[in-house]
């Protein structure tokens, strides 16, 4: 068991302790200003399956008055929602507890086995004593927590000639009773879907998420009690190939392989009432996947009509032949439940226009690039027409498609109202070729379903500039076409790899956007999974071949898990992973034999030793020096990183280790690579300028002077323009914002020509590119790290990096000349942080909501004599505001 759920388990224990030392105070008085809502576990809203019987149990708290605070709680929690009371509440009576903890609250009651329903419910106290109301009540379950609990075999269909057929595998059962809950348990090698008496369970689509199968599988759990009759009911779990491709890690057949365990639970007493064995049946669906999953061959899907069944009721169930299942030896791999969301269609578009090729060719235009299904309906068609769809996310220069290797193939059985739609394949595109068809295809026919993991929206903007809300709307929409999987992939078209380069470009962005605690513990999981014995790391996670990157692609572990804990808050993450992170810095140590980490070689899992990447024309990526800046200012903040975790978990003698290595580094770096004739370091680019400035290798007495080397070379070498790639877009975007560069930052933002975001927009970009000249692919997660810009510098929200999870926060707008008013919010573990400001004659407004059980710091300019709080004039001695959670209005002099 992990050292997070051993510590998880103490911090219970001494919870339930003290919670009986309050056992029978009750409430006094009740205030109804005083709410708690949006209950989750473990980050999850509702989560049947757990992976943990002690998990961590949040709320957010919102009061009508301002200074608001938690002064206690209490939890109840029960089997079933008959018992959940004060008096009946059989899994836990917290009493009141004295903390004002309200996020990642460890389950500290009876102790949960496996299979076990808990409703639960909290209320609170404020300082005064005064209590809220109960919450309404959540629920989560704990799925298989042994694999010594798993009955199920794994069971495939045999695979015969052509496309890799995507099965559907069945059984009926019969009951006498449907009891309480009935849990359905699904380990699929491979994605699958359930349907129950004709009925799709839960809205999932390409489950499960990613894992790296030499190591891991994923368990989704579902609850399907009410899906259930007394009698004969029929369970049907369809699969399909995706990752799960023969010749690649983990692979062990050469079709998806599935066990299903479905147990009953009625008082507290788990009943098995099926399992997969070669008792099962299983036929060709109808789909088969084409092509290796592998980069520029993702293929799509065969669709044989014939074969299709119009539902999946008993009735056509039986209609139609079915064969024997084969049994398969259980591959090896830990299989735990899934951390994160499933993935669902969160939007659907129809085409804006669709145009004539030639006779039977047509070109349908989605009007944006999108990630997810196809769908199409056809006119009616002959019995064995071959329809072919191929689909990519630009045009060439000449308007032709360009070949990205996606396609389907659709088969007609000459019925009426035929039409495709992707099952175990995705796209990513903006535009379908559509080929072999006489008929000219309607646009209302012809649609595309966004798919991405099913996390929260947690933030917004808009300012006064319709450009910047041009650019802020495209990064955010771009991460939620790379964002499916329980991974953010590079694209969703050529390769889909889990970049760990891409990932910390876009993490800073992402997870200000996106409420992302659960994909990235997703994410990395399966880092962890994939480090090798020598502690050497891939460049992607998961690691199905080899693929190319860097040292800041293989520590996406350090920079990442320390990313998520100040944002989410979890330290278990970083308890979790940290000899993971020790283990890879030991690699790098072993390549770093005069203190500087040099070039390492490549192996079979990883190649290249990249420093930026993607650069424009005219910046020389491949320069020696630069490579070696890049890469060693990279592990500068790993070692800050790493003392930085090291006190948090408590671990003096190792942090006082890493800050020493993180000192002696820094100077390394200063003194090899610095050119005091020209106060330049490196290749003098915009990346190996920034890079040392925001990593504090420049000495105090310097960075003057760099600093104005770096502006001269934006201004007159870059012509004004971002002149960096993959690393050095976030790089410089963080340290424009902790220097309040906003006014060049915004200057280099709304450059329209050549290279720039707006060049994109202003050539039809609907999501980033993988390069600044649109050259491979035109959804991308190369340049999305600009994002946090607008929420840290123009809205003005930063997270106070001496707390966690947004619990203490700064405020301050970095005005720019150009933006009168600008609207953003965020919403974090605590609640939503809002802030609109807006100018009118020369008067600062602005209106600021903490979060209750969160405070900040407001910043005032030093040149404001005075400002107004809340309608009261306050002299600006200490150029900022200490404020609880609440609402404000401040005002000052421009």
């Amino acid at each position: 068991m992990s050292q997070h759920y051993f510590t998880i388990r103490l911090t219970s224990l001494f919870f339930l302790f003290t919670g009986l030392l309050f056992l029978f105070t009750g409430c006094s008085q009740t205030s109804g200003s005083l709410a708690v809502s949006d209950l989750r576990s473990e980050n999850l809203t509702d989560p049947p399956g757990l992976g943990t019987d002690m998990p961590g149990l949040s709320w957010k708290i919102t009061s009508a008055k301002n200074g608001s605070v938690q002064k206690a709680f209490q939890i109840l929690a029960a089997s079933n929602t008959g018992l959940l009371d004060e008096k009946n509440a059989d899994l836990w009576n917290s009493g009141k507890i004295i903390s004002p903890e309200s996020h990642l609250v460890p389950y500290g009651g009876r102790e949960l086995g496996s299979g076990s329903p808990c409703y639960w419910k909290v209320r609170i106290w404020d300082a005064d004593d005064n209590c809220s109301e109960w919450s309404d009540a959540a629920f989560f379950s704990t799925g298989l927590l042994e694999e010594s609990e798993w009955n199920a075999e794994f069971i495939g269909f045999p695979a015969g000639p052509g496309y890799s057929v995507s099965p559907q595998l069945k059984r009926n059962f019969t009951l006498d009773e449907t009891g309480e809950k009935v849990f359905l348990y699904v380990n699929s090698l491979g994605y699958h879907e359930v349907y129950v008496n004709g009925i799709k369970a839960g809205d999932y689509v390409l489950s499960p998420s990613v894992s790296q199968f030499s190591r891991r599988s994923l368990v989704l759990t579902y609850d399907i009690s009410h899906m259930l009759r007394k009698g004969r009911n029929d369970l049907v779990v369809w699969t399909g190939r995706g990752w799960y491709s023969e010749g690649l890690p983990g692979v062990s057949a050469s079709v998806p392989l599935v066990r299903v365990q479905a147990e009953k639970v009625n008082r507290g007493r788990r009943e098995q009432i099926l399992v997969t064995d070669t008792l099962w049946e299983g036929r060709n669906s109808g789909y088969s996947t084409i092509g290796t999953w592998r980069p520029h061959q993702f293929g799509g899907e065969y669709t044989d009509a014939s074969l299709l069944l119009p539902d999946l009721t008993a009735e056509s169930l039986d209609r139609v032949s079915w064969t024997s299942v084969f049994s398969a030896e259980n591959p090896g791999a830990e299989a735990t439940a899934q951390l994160c969301e499933p993935d669902r269609i969160f939007e659907s578009i129809h085409a804006a226009s669709v145009v004539k090729v030639n006779d039977s060719t047509w070109l349908a235009d989605m009007g944006k690039c999108i990630t997810g299904y196809a769908e199409i309906h056809f006119p009616r068609l002959n019995r064995g027409d071959r329809i072919l769809m191929e689909y990519c996310d630009h045009l060439d220069d000449d308007g032709n498609t360009v070949n990205q290797g996606q396609m389907d193939i659709f088969i007609s059985a000459g019925g009426k109202d035929e039409y495709f739609r992707n099952k175990f394949n995705y796209h990513g595109f903006r535009y379908i070729r559509i080929s072999n068809l006489p008929q000219e295809p309607l646009p209302a026919g012809i649609k595309a379903h966004l798919i991405h993991t099913g996390y929260r929206h947690s933030s917004s903007f808009e300012c006064s500039d319709p450009d910047l809300n041009r650019i802020h709307d495209m990064i955010r929409y771009t991460l939620r076409c790379v964002s499916l999987g329980g991974y953010l992939v590079d694209c969703p078209s050529l390769e889909r790899l889990g970049y760990g380069g891409d990932g910390n470009a876009s993490t800073g962005t992402a997870q200000i956007m996106f409420a992302l605690g659960p994909l990235y513990s997703n994410w990395l999981q399966a880092w962890a999974d994939c480090i090798r014995e020598d502690g050497g790391m891939p460049h992607t996670a998961p690691n199905p071949y080899n693929a190319g990157g860097g040292p800041y692609w293989c520590g996406f572990i350090i920079t990442a898990s320390w990313k998520t804990y100040l944002n989410y808050g979890d330290a278990g993450i970083l308890s979790e992973y940290y000899p993971v992170m020790q283990k890879w810095l030991e690699y790098v140590e072993k390549y770093s034999p005069r203190g500087l980490l040099e070039r390492w070689p490549d192996t079979d899992y990883r190649n290249w030793f990249l420093g930026d990447w993607a650069v424009p024309e005219g910046v020389d990526q491949t320069d020696p020096a630069s490579v070696s800046l890049v890469s060693n200012c990279f592990i500068s903040e790993c070692y800050e990183n790493m003392e930085k975790i090291a006190t948090v978990l408590g671990k003096t003698h190792d942090s006082e280790v890493y800050r020493q290595k993180h000192r002696h580094l820094k100077n390394l770096i200063h003194n090899t690579f610095y050119d005091a004739e020209r106060s330049v370091y490196g290749s003098a680019s915009q990346t190996d300028l920034t890079y040392p400035l925001l990593a504090g290798i420049v000495p105090d007495s310097l960075a003057g002077k760099v600093r104005e080397n770096l502006r001269d070379v934006i201004v007159n070498r870059n012509r004004g323009h971002f002149a960096c790639g993959l690393v050095g877009i976030p790089v410089f975007t963080e340290w424009a914002v902790k220097n309040r560069e906003a006014d060049l930052f915004l200057s280099m933002l709304l450059k329209r020509d050549y290279p720039g975001y707006l060049y994109m927009l202003e050539n039809g970009a609907t999501t980033t590119w993988e390069h600044w000249n649109g050259d491979r692919s035109r959804i991308h997660n190369c340049y999305n790290g600009i994002g946090q810009w607008f929420y840290q510098a123009v809205g003005g929200i930063r997270n106070d990096e001496r707390d966690c999870a947004y619990r203490s926060i700064i405020i301050d707008p970095q005005v720019s000349e150009g933006i009168s008013w600008a609207n953003t919010s965020q919403e974090t573990p605590y609640g939503i942080v809002k802030v609109n400001w807006k100018i009118t004659n020369d008067i600062f407004h602005m209106e600021v909501r903490v979060p209750s059980g969160s405070r900040a710091v407001v910043i005032i300019p030093g040149h404001a004599e005075k400002y107004r709080m809340n309608g009261k004039n306050i002299r600006n001695e200490f150029s900022a505001a200490e404020i609880p959670g609440g609402s404000y209005i401040f005002e000052w002099q421009k």
